[in-house]
């Protein structure tokens, strides 16, 4: 079925033109109704400062790599020409960003600095110093409470080894004056050693996120919650299907707790990352029942990855692919390895 006719028909709920550049104050009531909450792994976003107890040593002007501020600062306008190209979406949740400073140089050094951005974020026990943070419009959303979820790996899964990454994002705030919104940014453990012996870490950081999600849900059963991330899993992989049980949206007669808005998309082949010329559709963006429904007052609408032509590169050997800042030394200047995504969230 066609995308545009599969959501109209799915949830008929969009009637006008969404914009993020309505002119007002914070104290203004927000008349606005439609939004777009996305996001991004913005690949290796480090500042130029080697941190004593982390592997960012590659990223310094002495490395192979030669990172330095002039490639640092043009990096951040880079990722400001995507998100501007998104339409500065009023929630954007970002991995591999390596600390605040980053976070803060990126809202605040380029043209986001004109839309009040404000920014969540904690520092992680990654081994490489990558961590999630989010970005948000203040006029758009208050933020009430953050907190992340650890991971800590029991010895079944890592063994011996000294393994630790990124921790996950918990953001509970106001949308649009409206409504409670739970939001969780995820970067889970990569396909090192390959899918299957890699699954293990993913299922457990998988569990660990629902503890969280069960436990809002058990609370409030109509919660408003809202995952996404870099699963370095595709939709109908165990850990986003059986581990967090996200569905394709939903069928008649059926009732899933979490629907992924990138399955459609998926089944299309069309992906966020491109492994060696195989779109794999990596980052996602996955909403609780209730924001599907009629009679909620945050609904969801189309899901989109966004791709524009100055964001590709055309490679003779794998076609278009996202436009990299680095492929192992090499410097290519590109945006990232990946591309955003971003969902239409209507409040009634």
């Amino acid at each position: 079925m066609n995308k545009l006719i599969f959501f109209i028909l799915s949830f008929a709920i969009f009637t006008t033109i969404f914009s993020c550049k309505i002119k007002q104050t914070p104290t203004e009531v927000i008349t606005q109704k439609d939004f777009r909450i996305g996001f991004y792994n913005v690949e290796n976003l480090f500042d130029t400062i080697d941190i004593e107890g982390k592997a960012d040593e590659e990223f310094t002007p002495q490395s192979k790599k030669k990172w330095n501020t002039e490639r640092y600062f043009k990096k951040l306008n880079d990722l400001a020409k995507v998100i501007d190209g998104m339409n500065y979406p009023a929630i954007l949740g970002l991995c591999e960003v390596e600390n605040a400073t980053v976070v803060k140089d990126l809202i605040s050094e380029t043209s986001l600095k004109n839309h009040n951005y404000g920014f969540v974020h904690f520092e992680s026990p990654d081994f490489r110093g990558i961590d999630v943070a989010m970005i948000y419009q203040k006029r758009f959303f208050q933020v009430l409470d953050s907190e992340t979820i650890e991971i800590n790996f029991p010895k079944s899964i890592i063994g011996e080894e000294t393994y630790t990454t990124r921790e996950i994002l918990h953001v509970t705030g106001i949308f649009a004056q409206k409504e409670t919104l739970h939001i969780y940014i995820n970067h889970f453990p990569s396909r090192r050693g390959g899918l299957k012996a890699s699954e293990p870490k993913r299922t457990y950081v998988a569990e660990q996120l629902m503890k969280s999600v069960n436990g809002v849900l058990s609370k409030n059963q109509n919660a408003n919650i809202l995952l996404m991330g870099d699963f370095n899993d595709e939709p109908d992989n165990n850990s986003i299907t059986k581990t967090i049980g996200a569905k394709q949206l939903p069928k008649i007669g059926s009732n899933p707790s979490l629907i992924n808005c990138a399955y459609e998309l998926d089944l299309m082949k069309k992906g966020t990352y491109n492994f060696r010329g195989n779109w794999n559709m990596l980052d996602q963006i996955i909403v609780s029942n209730s924001m599907l429904q009629k009679d909620g007052k945050l609904k969801i609408g189309e899901f989109q990855i966004f791709q524009k032509e100055w964001m590709m590169y055309k490679s003779d050997k794998y076609g278009l692919t996202p436009n990299r800042t680095y492929g192992g030394p090499n410097y290519y200047g590109g945006y990232s390895d990946h591309l955003p995504v971003f969902v239409e969230i209507r409040v009634d």
